[in-house]
């Protein structure tokens, strides 16, 4: 089959991937992906219509049995070599994550690797769909549960992070026995692509996995209707999100849902301070606060408070801003120009209302100043509000209880983290922050893929990582066996 280099030889337009086959879609349709460092066009990509979806959904629907079929040792072998291949691929990968997304020279090969890590915890979760034996009340019963795959997964993925969120989606679904269709982000529907390579170059069959880039108005609404479509699993916007929930709701379809977060970051008055500022300026800086775990909000103790602002308005202020090639680039570009215009906006109704703009504030083109606020209120959307950017506010604690209490006042419930030698109250604080993930002496960002990756509140439902994976993406069906013959009252 021909590759998406040779066919853009050919032609100019980026294919779709359904059952196999690289194709333009059925209505000639494209869209120009851009550089958010530059604004340039990168790429033209089809955009798949209503039958493009109705295909790829079919194709998977298709190869379903077959894949179930499959021994585990052969779809572990696939994965492995999937896993490889982007490890030889890694720079080639690295680079479309830089021009599509504005990924730093710092995140894209961490991303990469994550990749592959995933393909490999996903490749030893094959072997692990474990069911359960019990004692029946029923004389010489036994009873057992199985876990069999639920049939076609359809993937929605986000901007921000493609490979590495995509992949999580794909790599378990396809490990637990599923087959998969990929609607990726308008912003980053290369990455899918490439992903399509990887797996066609692994010897995946045909129909196992698809792509199919296009607006959500039509590629998400037929995922959503289609009763083929046996789940879907969504990384993005809260508002997109819950729209999602309610119509799969209404077509009695399986969902989960990673949406935003305002992640608290909690630094007790006994914190290394040096220690504290460097992991609060990762948690917010890295990949431009691009991040569903960002540290946007920094929860100081009182008698650390002031001395932490300075410090911390120091590292802020000398996070390097600019080209995303560039080794010493910290914040690059926002993947969204429009972005940049909305945080702005949260900023200056911050200010009108008493907060005090310790450092940032301003944007040129898509690039923002690494921003820090401090005397945030309710009053202020931003205390609400996820920015998705480099800004973070900080806030005074009076205590450790006052702490906790400014840590969950929030309806998201992603991720949390506390600084602090202070064990026991660590061990207190994740017990009573009501994130899904707690991190102790840590940053809000982190991830591995064979974790339980996920959280409450309108932060979404499910989990997603190793067994939490599998046991999402398949159904139990329970078993007896009678021993004999089972004495009927009738």
């Amino acid at each position: 089959m021909s590759t998406v280099a040779e066919i853009i030889q050919a032609r100019p337009t980026q294919p779709l991937f359904i059952n196999g086959e690289w194709r333009l879609g059925s209505t000639g349709e494209v869209a120009d992906n851009l550089n958010p460092a530059t604004g340039a066009v990168c790429a033209v990509v089809a955009q798949a219509s209503a039958e493009d979806v109705d295909a790829a959904i079919a194709a998977a629907h298709a190869a379903r049995l077959p894949w179930r079929k499959l021994l585990v040792s052969e779809r572990e072998a696939i994965l492995l070599k999937a896993a490889d291949i982007i490890a030889q691929r890694a720079d080639e990968l690295r680079d479309t994550l830089i021009e599509e997304t504005g990924s730093t020279l710092l995140k894209a090969p961490w991303e990469v690797g994550y990749a592959v890590e995933c393909l490999r915890s996903a490749a030893a979760c094959v072997r692990q769909a474990h069911g359960e034996t019990f004692p029946t009340c029923a004389p010489g019963q036994i009873g057992m549960t199985v876990r069999q795959p639920l049939g076609v997964i359809a993937g929605i993925a986000p901007f921000n992070s493609p490979l590495l969120l995509s992949m999580k989606k794909i790599a378990f679904a396809l490990a637990a026995g599923n087959t998969f269709v990929l609607k990726p982000s308008e912003y980053a529907p290369l990455t899918g692509l490439k992903i399509a390579e990887v797996f066609e170059a692994a010897g995946l069959p045909s129909g196992v996995f698809n792509v199919v880039p296009g607006s959500a108005e039509t590629v998400g609404k037929k995922l959503v209707e289609d009763p083929r479509v046996r789940m879907i699993t969504f990384t993005g916007s809260e508002r997109v999100g819950k729209l999602l929930a309610a119509e799969a709701g209404k077509h009695m379809k399986k969902v989960t849902l990673e949406m935003g977060g305002k992640s608290p970051l909690v630094v007790l008055d006994d914190a290394d301070l040096d220690y504290a500022v460097d992991a609060a300026a990762f948690g917010i800086f890295y990949h431009q606060g691009q991040v569903c775990m960002a540290s946007s909000r920094v929860i100081v103790e009182d008698g650390l408070f002031d001395a932490f602002c300075q410090a911390f308005t120091v590292k802020a202020k000398g996070v390097v801003v600019g080209d995303p090639h560039k080794p010493d680039t910290i914040v690059g570009p926002l993947i969204r120009p429009q972005q940049c215009v909305f945080i702005a906006e949260q900023i200056a109704d911050a200010v009108s209302k008493g907060a005090r703009l310790l450092c940032g504030g301003t944007y040129d083109g898509p690039y923002f100043q690494p921003t820090v606020l401090a005397d945030v209120t309710p009053e202020m959307t931003i205390y609400h509000e996820e920015s998705f950017g480099p800004v973070t506010s900080l806030y005074r604690a009076r205590d450790f209880e006052h702490a906790v209490e400014l840590a969950n006042d929030t309806r998201y419930g992603l991720s949390s983290a506390i600084i602090t030698n202070d064990l026991q109250k660590a061990m207190a604080f994740s017990e009573l922050s009501n994130a899904g993930m707690i991190h102790i002496n840590d940053a809000t960002i982190s991830d591995e893929p064979h974790i339980a990756f996920g959280g409450t509140g309108d932060s979404g439902f499910g989990r997603e990582g190793g067994r939490a994976s599998m046991e999402e993406m398949t159904e139990v069906k329970w078993v007896t066996i009678q021993a004999g013959k089972r004495a009927f009252p009738f």
